[in-house]
């Protein structure tokens, strides 16, 4: 062989060796770089198991935990899975024997369980399900259920999981309640008839008192001292106000109910009250002339603002005495105002005012009833009344009517 040729030979071998180191030191940087990496993916692997481990612990806490019954379902109705207050509430163990959710249905509703479990796979989910269940020891329970569909990783629905709630004594507690409004209610209007009785009774025999003492005074007009005169006076007076106070127990006893609510324009309510008030000329009455149109009972509104306005100038003392009365409009409700310059009421006397027959003068004209006859038509409409006064200076009711 020539020694270019073997020149040739040795300079190739030169390059294949140093090829080859270059690759076995490639190789080796390959490998140390994947074994780091591998030994990452170990911790990371670890870490993710460890971290997973504690998230099913905890899961499972939740589930077992959970006051409220949970339960998991196959899209079959076949149940996976009941936490303890499922298996409290229902009685069965279903990790002895296998259970379907029809068997837990009460017959009367299985027809509704079936809308709501369609309304579940269509829209993957159902609210405020309520019906009726039976417990394996044939005891039937109200229950109230919310449930969703649980999907696997490519979006599809592979089981369903509701929170059942025991609502049972919540649906005895409604029933009473419902009878016990229905027996108020039945009792209010036997009250309601029994007040106009016994006032169509009173004021009888009152007209028939009154008339005999009108023709006394006329057949013995002549013959009566002035004594006798006031004393007949004094009878008619105590006559006209017991009159009035049989006419207010009536209004009291009806102003917690409301005929049909139609929309009433306070406008014209308190233009037909400043018409048919009597308002002595030394009291000036200003009225908001933009009242709004509100949704009620006309003459439960009248009774409303006649007696907070009648009890303005009956308690005013001022040689100039000053009525205003006005409103704000909030989001959800009307604020009113009634505001006097009279005599004022002292804040220890705020609460009594309100109740029946509570009246802080003696007054032969003041019957107690007129503002608690005012409490009561705004608690019928939900509202809220309350005052600010100043003895001496005045005082101003307000009160609130939702819109």
């Amino acid at each position: 062989m020539s020694q270019e040729k073997i020149d040739i030979l040795s300079r190739s071998l030169k390059r294949e060796k140093a090829a080859r180191k270059a690759a076995e030191k490639i190789l080796e940087d390959k490998s140390r770089e994947l074994y780091f990496l591998s030994e990452e993916l170990k911790k990371s692997n670890e870490q993710l198991e460890k971290l997973l481990n504690e998230k099913s612990s905890q899961l499972k806490g939740v589930f077992e935990n959970i006051l409220d019954a949970y339960v998991i379902m196959d899209l079959s109705g076949n149940i996976l899975k009941f936490n303890d207050a499922a298996t409290a509430l229902f009685g069965y163990d279903v990790s002895k024997k296998p259970l379907n959710v029809v068997n837990l249905i009460y017959h009367e509703d299985v027809e509704y369980a079936m809308t709501s479990f369609g309304s579940l796979q269509e829209k993957g989910f159902f609210k405020n399900y309520r019906a009726r269940v039976i417990t394996k020891s044939k005891e039937i329970k109200w229950v109230h259920i919310n449930a969703s569909l649980i999907y696997d990783i490519t979006g599809l629905p592979i089981a369903a999981q509701g929170i059942v709630r025991d609502v049972t004594h919540l649906k005895y507690l409604e029933e009473q309640k419902e009878q016990i409004l229905k027996k108020l209610e039945k009792s209010n209007d036997e009250l309601y008839e029994y007040a106009h009785v016994v006032s169509h009774d009173l004021k009888s025999p009152l007209r028939t008192i009154d008339a005999l003492v009108s023709w006394i005074r006329s057949d013995n007009a002549d013959k009566f001292d002035e004594e006798t005169l006031q004393n007949m006076n004094l009878i008619e007076t105590t006559l006209e106000n017991m009159d009035k106070l049989i006419s207010n127990i009536l209004n009291y006893s009806s102003a917690d109910t409301a005929d049909e609510e139609v929309e009433v324009d306070l406008n014209k309510v308190l233009s037909n009250i400043k018409h048919t008030l009597f308002i002595p000329e030394n009291i000036t009455l200003k009225v908001n002339p933009n009242f709004p149109v509100v949704k009620g009972d006309g003459t439960k509104f009248q009774q409303l603002f006649q007696n907070l306005i009648s009890n303005a100038i009956k308690f005013n003392d001022k040689e100039k005495g000053l009525i205003e009365i006005d409103f704000t409009e909030e989001v959800t409700f009307y604020q009113f105002s009634v505001k006097d310059n009279g005599i004022g009421i002292e804040k220890e006397f705020h609460g009594q005012i309100f109740k029946v027959f509570q009246s802080l003068t003696k007054r032969e004209d003041s019957t107690g009833i007129g503002l608690s006859i005012v409490k009561k038509i705004v608690d019928l409409y939900k509202g809220t009344i309350w005052l600010e006064s100043t003895p001496k200076i005045g005082t101003t009711f307000y009160f609130t009517i939702k819109k």
